[in-house]
C-alpha cells in the first residue's frame, strides 16, 4: 500500500467538540467529540474518500505538505479596534 501525508485543519466548535478537513479533498469533513476522535473520523473520511477516487479512476490531488509552514503570529492591534466575539 502506498502512503501520503494530507494536511488537516481542527478548529473547535463553540459548543464543543471539532471540526476537522482536509483542504486537498474538496467536502473531505469530519467532527468529534474530542480532539483525538476527530483525528480518528478524519482518518477514516480521508481514507474513504481515497478509495472512492481510485473506484472511480480518478486521481488523487496532490498537496505538499513538507513545503507548508502553518504558523500563529501574534500582532500588536489599535485599543479601538474592535474585537468580535468568539
Amino acid at each position: 500500500m502506498k502512503t501520503k501525508d494530507f494536511r488537516v485543519i481542527f478548529e473547535p466548535e463553540k459548543e464543543g467538540g471539532y471540526h476537522a478537513y482536509c483542504p486537498a479533498l474538496r467536502g473531505c469533513h469530519s467532527y468529534g467529540d474530542t480532539l483525538d476522535e476527530a483525528r480518528a473520523n478524519i482518518t477514516e473520511a480521508i481514507e474513504a474518500y481515497l478509495e472512492s477516487l481510485a473506484k472511480h479512476r480518478e486521481e488523487v490531488p496532490v498537496e505538499h505538505v513538507e513545503d507548508q509552514v502553518i504558523a500563529s503570529i501574534r500582532v500588536t492591534f489599535p485599543k479601538s479596534a474592535r474585537l468580535a466575539s468568539a
